[in-house]
């Protein structure tokens, strides 16, 4: 599906203002507060001009122990990237803030400062297989004339400017379509196979009105009817990748079947209070489920949908102290489990995915399946902007409250990493469709 159609409407604005959520009581109220500030920033514009590579710093120092000289082997079982650890690598990114147009400013955390660049030299090893380093024209190649959307919150444009950048480092990619004043729905071109990749906003991926300045202090979600503003261009898509999860965090009004179910952190409502894992869990079914309904009996017309895993945030101490998500290396596997609200989510991703599995196995044209990144997400506090997310936060020395961005990442960096998956993931289905 190499065409392209224009976006028709417009969004609610997105808040820029966040009350702190009470409910969560594992993590300090403040540290909420800028928690939501984050996730609800505007993308800023982008610019699709690319420049000649400049080099990277030289990898850190490390013994040869500790570095990866272990060459890619080629596995005849299915890979589990979901379990593994970060080792040492000396090979550089496949680019950078001066060869990539697409990254967004906040997430430049070299350019905007960052002293250390040893986060950039590490790369996932799984317990029982190698991960190849990403192949631009292979990714290329195998999605030529195909239309792959990124459809949900700002991780959802987190991953596709970390795809375009990777991309971009053999092929110009073209920017055809975005929405007036907030970009929050794109579209590029790449001219040489006639590739296409959407990005359409909806952090809730049904219907909903997000919290605002001028409105309500929480969020309206209608769990039984998926967001139209992505759902009616299904027709056009061969692929869909989602992302979800933080904004289920946020004060919430339910509403299933016209009435109101619940909410989340309103107690000045007269709501049943509930916690945020039915909805979530709801939602994803809904959204699953109208795929599947959209799409079946549609000959060859089917669609591939991956949902992408929870993505952990990595707070420590106040929110608004320099010493937030200050790390520089990751954990080893064995210094982080995965547990609480984390492995929860992931957990309902998990098992949605399958029950759709299920679901789609009498039609065809459908694959699903799970990006699961969040315990390989987990062990890379070390990744995120931080207080680079602006520039130079401590030109003037350190100020008494500074910023910081623990939910995106760096540009380049882990979440490059993502994208290796999701190519093996594309190889997989290819190879298996060849064996038919």
């Amino acid at each position: 599906m190499g065409s392209t159609i224009p976006f028709k409407d417009n969004l609610v604005s997105f808040t820029k203002r966040i009350v702190p959520s009470t409910f969560y009581a594992l993590l300090p109220i403040a540290l909420l507060c800028t928690y939501f500030h984050l996730l609800s920033l505007t993308p800023h514009s982008t610019t699709t001009t690319y420049h000649p590579s400049l080099s990277f710093p030289p990898a850190p120092p490390s013994s040869s122990s500790s570095l990866s000289t272990e060459k890619d082997k080629t596995y005849q079982n299915p890979c589990d990237y979901s379990n593994g650890d970060w080792v040492r690598d000396r090979r550089s990114p496949l680019y950078n803030v001066t060869t990539c147009g697409t990254i967004k400013e906040s997430e430049k955390c070299i350019s905007n400062g960052r002293p250390d660049s040893g986060y950039l030299y590490w790369r996932w090893k799984p317990n029982e297989c190698n991960l190849p380093r990403f192949e631009p024209l292979t990714f290329l190649q195998l999605v030529q004339n195909k239309h792959i959307a990124f459809v949900g919150d700002s991780l959802a444009r987190n991953q596709l400017e970390s795809l375009l950048c990777m991309l971009s480092t053999i092929s110009t990619p073209n920017l055809v379509y975005q929405s007036a004043n907030d970009n929050k729905f794109r579209r590029w071109h790449f001219p040489s196979h006639n590739a296409n990749f959407s990005l359409y906003w909806s952090p809730f991926l049904v219907q909903g009105v997000e919290r605002s300045n001028e409105g309500p202090y929480y969020n309206t979600m209608y769990l039984d009817h998926v967001n139209e503003r992505w759902a009616r261009d299904l027709d056009w898509f061969d692929m869909v990748v989602v992302s979800f999860g933080h904004w289920f965090l946020l004060p919430s009004v339910y509403y299933e079947n016209g009435s109101v179910i619940g909410s989340l952190n309103c107690q000045d409502l007269n709501h049943t209070q509930m916690d945020f894992y039915v909805p979530l869990r709801k939602v994803l079914r809904t959204t699953l489920s109208s795929i599947i309904e959209r799409k079946k009996g549609k000959g060859n017309n089917g669609v591939d949908v991956i949902v992408k895993t929870f993505s952990p945030a990595h707070f420590e101490g106040d929110w608004n102290k320099a010493g937030t998500c200050s790390k520089t290396e990751p954990y080893k596997k064995e210094e982080k489990e995965l547990e609480g609200m984390d492995a929860e989510i992931r957990k309902i991703e998990i098992e949605e995915v399958e029950n759709a599995k299920a679901k789609a196995s009498e039609f065809r044209g459908f694959r699903l399946e799970v990006l699961d990144v969040t315990k390989l997400a987990l062990l890379r506090p070390d990744g995120h902007p931080g207080p680079y997310m602006n520039p130079f936060p401590f030109a003037k020395g350190v100020p008494e409250r500074v910023q910081n961005d623990c939910v995106h990442w760096c540009l380049p960096g882990p979440i490059d990493t993502w994208n290796e998956i999701f190519l093996e993931m594309i190889k997989k289905w290819e190879e298996q469709q060849r064996e038919r």
